[in-house]
C-alpha cells in the first residue's frame, strides 16, 4: 500500500496518512468485502482510489496559482524547477534519473499515471490492474500505450533541455 501510495503522490507524509487510510478503510469494510476478486485487488483499488482522491484535493489547491508557479511574471519565460521527490526504492546511482522519470508520472493524467504505476512499479500483470481499475485488459493496453507515449515525449524534452545547457 505505502509503496503504491508514495509512487502515486510523490510525497512520504501524505503517502503514510493515504496507507492508513487504507488500513482503516479496509477494517471497517472487511465484512462487506464479496470475494469477486482477490483481497489484495481489492486492497489495491482501495489504494489507488484514495491516492487519485489526495491528488484531486492537491490539485484544487494548485490551480489558483498554477501560472505564476510556471511563468516568470516580468519576462513570461517558462520556469524550469528541477524535481526534488525521490523514491526511497531507487539505488543512489539512478536518482537523477528517477527524479525526472517521477515528475513526469506526475504530469499523466489520472487514469494512465495509475496504470503506468501499477504496471511498472508494482509489476502488476494487465489482467489485475483491469480488476483493480475496473477496466477491460484493452483499456488498460491502450492506457499504458498512452502514458509510455507521453512519459517518451516529456522526457525527450527533459533531455534536449538538459543538452541545450
Amino acid at each position: 500500500m505505502f509503496n503504491t501510495a508514495i509512487s502515486m503522490v510523490q510525497d512520504h507524509g501524505m503517502a503514510e496518512d493515504i496507507a492508513q487510510e487504507v488500513f482503516v478503510t479496509v477494517y471497517k469494510s472487511i465484512l462487506s468485502f464479496n470475494e469477486k476478486s482477490s483481497i489484495s485487488t481489492w486492497i489495491y483499488r482501495i489504494t489507488v482510489n484514495k491516492c487519485l482522491d489526495h491528488l484531486r484535493a492537491a490539485n484544487r489547491k494548485k490551480k489558483t496559482g498554477l501560472f505564476s508557479q510556471l511563468f516568470n511574471k516580468d519576462t513570461g519565460i517558462p520556469l524550469v524547477q528541477e524535481p526534488d521527490f525521490i523514491h526511497p526504492g531507487i539505488v543512489l546511482e539512478r536518482r537523477e534519473q528517477a527524479k525526472y522519470l517521477f515528475a513526469a508520472i506526475e504530469t499523466l493524467p489520472d487514469t494512465q499515471k495509475t496504470v503506468f504505476v501499477l504496471a511498472h512499479i508494482e509489476e502488476l500483470s494487465q489482467k489485475d490492474i483491469s480488476e483493480i481499475m475496473n477496466l477491460s485488459v484493452k483499456a488498460v493496453e491502450s492506457l499504458l500505450q498512452r502514458a509510455k507515449a507521453n512519459l517518451r515525449k516529456k522526457l525527450g524534452d527533459v533531455y534536449d533541455r538538459r543538452k541545450k545547457q
